[in-house]
């Protein structure tokens, strides 16, 4: 038969635990922290790059003395996500402002698309410039469910640009692509 060691004695017997290596500790959390503010310096790196790369973009639109008068078609509240070379989706452009993410207040009128943010550069787009909208899942940086950003697709220089806008009330999209797809078929049919 075994016998039972009782249980005062055990614990007399343990020994207690290592005390921790706090040098060896505080190394490696320094360590990690340089680590990460390197990744985050590079990231900054290649955004200033993409910047200097698409450095060729022409300054953005001024909203026109008196567009505050003229009607308003329709109006939005929401975010604007990117802006992207048209057609690629992932392919962000950061000049000019249009990379950084902000709140938005759209405004189309028969003069163009008035883009209004707080935080980051306003840009005005003419009636001219607009090419179509239509609603879609993703832009750079931001995948939505099927329908859920409102891309306008406008020409500025000899680029065509995708904008990304969701709008606080996303069921105001359809009403959006419809107002501007009238628009284009207007300003095509007085510039012939």
């Amino acid at each position: 038969m075994t016998s039972l060691i009782p249980l005062h004695q055990l614990a007399a017997e343990q020994k207690s635990a290592e005390v921790t290596d706090w040098s060896a500790r505080i190394s490696w959390v320094v360590g990690l922290i340089v680590l990460i503010a390197f990744v985050y310096w590079l990231m900054r790196q290649g955004w200033k790059w993409r910047g200097s790369l698409q450095s060729d973009l022409p300054e953005l639109a001024a909203t026109p003395e008196g567009f505050a008068d003229g009607e308003k078609l329709l109006t939005l509240t929401g975010r604007y996500h990117a802006s992207t070379t048209a057609g690629q989706w992932l392919d962000r452009i950061v000049a000019r402002g249009l990379g950084t993410r902000s709140r938005v207040e759209l405004t189309l009128t028969a003069q163009g698309l008035d883009v209004v943010r707080p935080g980051a550069a306003d840009f005005f787009v003419p009636a001219a410039a607009l090419r179509e909208a239509r609603l879609d899942k993703g832009i750079a940086g931001k995948v939505l469910p099927e329908g859920g950003l409102l891309i306008i697709t406008w020409a500025h220089g000899d680029k065509l640009i995708d904008s990304g806008f969701r709008s606080d009330h996303s069921a105001e999209h359809p009403a959006w692509v419809e107002a501007i797809d009238r628009l284009t078929r207007t300003t095509e049919g007085t510039a012939r």
